[in-house]
């Protein structure tokens, strides 16, 4: 399913989002999967710059966390600490990114209830021209991002500078 507001939030708070012509193919609890068009991406070569590639992977990565934190109204602050990609294959058009969860969910809002601070790693992968790595073994890029570091956010003290 579509999600109207995931995009609109994208496009409003994160502006390469709508420089890219990023748009959300589909967005659930379990998956998000955001699409890119080839001419705002485009490199030297008339291939996707490998920045775009992996700003789609990472943004799909945060989106799936954003969607499944307002799911469980979990306010948070969602930061990536590191991630890593492997360039595959040159992406010649359109394409899309799908993040699923690479990590132990309730583990992850156990600690984000007590500490107040949690990671988990979010797998991100990219596809060109209808191919799926789970069906045909073969994937434009993959991406991981082997933690995201999410916080609650702070109650206002009352005090400035604070």
């Amino acid at each position: 399913m579509t999600d109207p507001a995931l995009q609109a939030y994208l496009h409003e708070h994160i502006p390469l989002s709508r420089a890219m012509g990023v748009q959300v193919v589909a967005s659930s609890v379990d998956a998000v999967t955001l699409g890119a068009p080839l001419a705002p991406n485009i490199n030297h070569r008339d291939t996707v710059f490998g920045g775009s590639a992996s700003a789609l992977a990472t943004l799909a990565a945060w989106s799936l966390l954003h969607v499944m934190l307002t799911a469980q109204g979990l306010p948070s602050r969602l930061v990536i600490q590191r991630n890593s990609m492997e360039y595959l294959r040159p992406i010649a058009g359109e394409f899309t990114a799908t993040a699923t969860l690479d990590g132990d969910w309730a583990a992850f809002t156990r600690m984000l209830a007590r500490k107040g601070v949690a990671r988990i790693a979010v797998r991100s992968q990219l596809d060109y021209a209808g191919e799926m790595a789970d069906i045909s073994g073969w994937a434009a890029a993959q991406g991981r991002g082997d933690s995201w570091l999410v916080r609650r956010p702070r109650k206002p003290t009352g005090r400035r500078g604070a």
